[in-house]
């Protein structure tokens, strides 16, 4: 990158457009909140500068002082050069309209469990009838806290096994006001919730990547914890563990929804005469399914 080829740049929109440009020479792989590089290069200008991703077009004529161009170019170098993703290097993700504090140590929030949440998990529960949810693997808290928000009589237990993770999950919780209902505990998947039926509802984003898949994962992803994404060979090391966890825990009403990625043909491959339903969404996404409470115990309380 030389002096003349930046020195006109001085607007928001120039900015916009020459790292997009950069984006997509590099070939970057997207994924982390975007599918293409100008959506990508919208996000770091806009999110480093602290306006909102829906900023009017009007204001991309604005210029930017030196001290804003050259925090730009130092954050459009790092997402060339180290391929680190734009919420790691913001420190910030959104999630279900409402903004995480994220770093390298938790997941960046993507999941399509977005859209149940917005509906209260409705139609496979009632909203009515919940009131303990449990966030397995919770990660930054973004489940937990957007589901609290949602539901604002449901207490939530938020999971995790990483130190690191419970301390985000823990800020974020008191970020969005929910702390007094989101609570953070340390737990290797439901360890930490007596064998009874006291779960109305219980969600995760477990670990589901397969070791081919771990392999061949772009650099980006490899910014992420490795232990929240590996899980074995087939990538259901952690769905074995919680299916009989599931079944001892959720009332008799409850509900059981999963993450599993692109990983469905391999878990029905490895539970066949486990009959789950996979989810459609509306702004996309795949290999979530719901079971249901009399269901799980049917297949695993006798084993």
């Amino acid at each position: 990158m030389t002096r003349s080829s930046t020195d006109a740049l001085h607007t928001l929109g120039d900015f916009i457009r020459w790292s997009a440009s950069r984006f997509q020479v590099a070939g970057l792989h997207y994924g982390h909140g975007t599918d293409n590089a100008l959506d990508e290069a919208a996000a770091l200008v806009l999110g480093s500068l602290h306006l909102p991703p829906d900023l009017h077009s009007v204001y991309f004529g604005c210029a930017l002082t030196a001290d804003e161009r050259a925090l730009l170019f130092e954050r459009i170098d790092q997402r060339v050069t180290q391929r680190r993703p734009v919420p790691y290097i913001l420190g910030e993700a959104w999630f279900c309209g409402l903004a995480f504090g994220v770093d390298e140590q938790v997941l960046i929030p993507r999941s399509p469990i977005a859209e149940l949440i917005e509906s209260g998990f409705a139609p496979w529960v009632d909203p009515d009838r919940l009131a303990r949810i449990a966030d397995v693997g919770t990660g930054s808290g973004c489940i937990a806290i957007a589901a609290a928000l949602a539901l604002p009589e449901v207490e939530v237990d938020a999971l995790d096994n990483a130190p690191a993770a419970l301390v985000r999950a823990s800020d974020n919780a008191a970020r969005h006001g929910v702390a007094e209902r989101v609570h953070v505990q340390d737990s290797d998947l439901l360890d930490a919730i007596a064998p009874e039926p006291v779960l109305d509802l219980i969600v995760t984003n477990p670990p589901y990547v397969d070791a081919a898949a771990m392999a061949a994962l772009p650099p980006e992803y490899r910014h992420e914890p490795r232990d929240a994404l590996a899980a074995g060979n087939d990538g259901l090391d952690a769905v074995r563990r919680l299916l009989p966890q599931a079944a001892e825990r959720l009332t008799d009403q409850g509900m059981l929804i999963v993450e599993i990625g692109h990983g469905a043909d391999t878990f029905e491959a490895a539970f066949p005469e486990l009959p789950v339903t996979w989810l459609e969404f509306e702004r996309g996404g795949q290999g979530v399914f719901a079971v249901d409470a009399s269901t799980l115990r049917s297949a695993f309380t006798a084993r």
